[in-house]
């Protein structure tokens, strides 16, 4: 199979990543939500360093059940510090208990989170058939400005970008990519 030239194709979970979820459109908030924490954790790192490390951090983040990390405590921030099997970054970390209780808010104000985040396409999925490899677009830039001014954190147009990737708003598969043409 032909894949995006991204993907290491030694690495299984990358594989299977690709394959499975990336550009895959997601409606389900507990999905959007757990995309947005690895996301998150993505800044100034690779992919596939925070994919490796997604079973550790499914485990540390309660299932990234964001009504609970919404009520995380010091102590359970601390404990977090101390995992090595995941990223430790206080301002990560903080800011996945912040942005937990902004996707509530969000989810309260528009009935679901994935209808707030397919609002901004009108439940469109933007297809990019050029081959351009981008960081950011304006629809990137819209969203995380909107998300920003609602109090999120970690949330730039860069992240932004990847993420609209990942849950399949943008598809963004090479024209190469096998992919594309099964789906």
């Amino acid at each position: 199979m032909n894949r995006c030239k991204w993907v290491n194709e030694k690495n299984e979970l990358y594989i299977k990543y690709h394959d499975e979820e990336w550009g895959v459109p997601s409606y389900d908030d507990n999905y959007l939500f757990e995309m947005l924490v690895l996301e998150s954790f993505q800044a100034g790192l690779s992919w596939e360093c925070v994919l490796n490390k997604r079973e550790n951090f499914r485990k540390a983040f309660d299932n990234f059940d964001f009504k609970k990390i919404a009520l995380y405590s010091d102590d359970k921030i601390n404990e977090l510090l101390s995992n090595k099997g995941i990223i430790r970054n206080r301002l990560k970390i903080k800011a996945v208990v912040n942005n937990a209780k902004i996707f509530m808010n969000i989810q309260n104000e528009f009935g679901s989170f994935c209808d707030y985040i397919w609002h901004f396409t009108n439940r469109l999925i933007v297809c990019n058939n050029d081959n351009q490899v981008r960081a950011t677009s304006p629809l990137s830039d819209v969203v995380s400005k909107d998300l920003q001014r609602r109090g999120m954190k970690f949330v730039g147009s860069t992240i932004i970008y990847s993420y609209l990737q990942a849950i399949g708003i943008i598809n963004d598969h090479e024209c190469s990519c096998d992919w594309k043409v099964s789906h």
